[in-house]
């Protein structure tokens, strides 16, 4: 959410804002909070008046009865009393013009960085870095469902009786790869500075609002019938959440979290669920990484971010590229993305991994998250990015590392979190 102050004084650069990210439908809402947002501040202006007369009256009416002076007091009381009476009326105005300046404010968007490339949406998203070189395998690389079956890893016929496309059976090898990625992932981030954290799986309206735009919670986030709790989509949301109505000492930013936590998605819009496939799914584990920080940080931190995704993969012998998201691409609250894909030999093609995002203070802003500098309170900036997302990430990973007879190899990164296995080798 922006500043309203941005807002009243450069109504115009908001405007061109929006048009950047080809909004031009949502143009109008800036002058209408400009209206409404007028129309508050006269509503509070006389209201405070307001309160001040009726003060000061109400000390006049306790003088003239004292002077016995009666008639007088009667005719301040009937003043009192209409005053009393007009600023109850503006009282009970005051909150449904704050709602709806509200409610508009919360879906005009953050101002992009000023790096990010104009483009209408993510087919014009630009290539920033390829790092690792993408290999051509000797052989058919099978669909990586097939490579799982082989290792007898995955059951998704029996994951359909239960629960419907979308979820899954992971087992044996490919199972404590999996888990094996995740803690791996755990301690990478540890050994770069980042505190470990398990969050709530369930947050409250007020954090869902807070952390994400209204199209991004319709698609995305599952409810809990009769109660105010929502299942989180990413560990980003409970743990920025985690900040909700705070002031943060300066001296002790930044705040460097790696979390992780099953996530839960209903994929609205995302062109049905593979019936056999684990990239579009409604249930997965994720590392995720979030920097709360000071404004002057924050371009800082979102290079380490993305970095240390890259670094992760490379580690495990999987090439990958990073995306610039253009204007059209960005989220509502986001400043400034980048995606980081996967290279797959089987599609000689790159597939997304993970997304880092710079919100700079629109998060905070929402949430209340402000800083005690050393002369005024401000708002933090908040980033977030992940760090491995399987089983998604499991499609590069056995893809990259497969062998023509089957077997998979074990980079030696993640050889203790295997049994220090060097294969997984195809069960008969």
């Amino acid at each position: 959410m922006l500043d309203i102050k941005l807002i009243r004084e450069n109504p115009e650069l908001v405007k061109e804002n929006m048009l950047k990210k080809f909004q031009q439908d949502r143009v109008q809402l800036v002058d209408e909070v400009i209206e409404l947002d007028v129309k508050y501040r006269q509503t509070k202006t006389r209201a405070d008046e307001l309160r001040g007369l009726r003060n000061k009256l109400s000390k006049q009416i306790g003088i003239l009865m004292g002077q016995k002076k009666f008639e007088e007091a009667e005719e301040v009381k009937k003043q009192v009393q209409a005053y009393a009476q007009e600023l109850v009326e503006l009282e009970a105005s005051e909150e449904p013009l704050q709602a709806e300046i509200r409610q508009r404010m919360l879906v005009i968007p953050n101002i992009i960085d000023e790096t990010v490339p104009l483009g209408k949406d993510d087919s014009e998203n630009v290539e920033r870095q390829r790092i690792g070189e993408p290999s051509l395998k000797p052989f058919d690389v099978p669909y990586h469902i097939e490579i799982m079956e082989k290792l007898k890893g995955v059951d998704l016929d029996a994951a359909r009786k239960t629960s419907g496309n979308g979820f899954y059976y992971l087992m044996g090898d490919v199972a404590r790869l999996h888990s094996g990625i995740l803690s791996y992932a755990r301690d990478f981030m540890i050994d770069r500075g980042f505190d470990y954290v398990i969050p709530p799986y369930m947050i409250r309206s007020e954090v869902v609002t807070g952390v994400m735009s209204f199209a991004e919670m319709e698609n995305m986030m599952y409810k809990i019938e009769g109660e105010d709790l929502y299942l989180i989509g990413t560990s980003e949301h409970s743990m920025i959440g985690k900040f909700i109505d705070t002031i943060l000492e300066e001296k002790d930013l930044p705040y460097l979290y790696t979390s992780y936590s099953p996530c839960f998605r209903k994929e609205v819009g995302a062109h049905g669920i593979e019936e056999r496939g684990v990239y579009r799914i409604h249930q997965f584990e994720k590392q995720e990484m979030i920097v709360v920080c000071k404004p002057e940080d924050s371009k800082k931190y979102f290079e380490v971010l993305y970095n240390n995704t890259v670094d992760f993969f490379r580690t495990l012998d999987v090439p990958v590229r990073v995306l610039e998201c253009c204007s059209g691409d960005l989220a509502d609250l986001k400043s400034k993305s980048v995606d980081v894909e996967a290279w797959s030999p089987r599609q000689q093609k790159y597939f997304e991994v993970g997304s880092c995002s710079n919100l700079t203070d629109a998060q905070a802003r929402r949430l209340q998250i402000r800083v005690q500098g050393e002369n005024e309170k401000y708002y933090a900036h908040t980033l977030n990015n992940t760090v491995v997302a399987p089983p998604r990430m499991l499609i590069a990973f056995l893809e990259n590392n497969l062998n023509e007879d089957g077997s998979v190899n074990i980079p030696v990164a993640l050889r203790p979190y295997m049994g220090f296995k060097e294969r997984i080798l195809p069960k008969k």
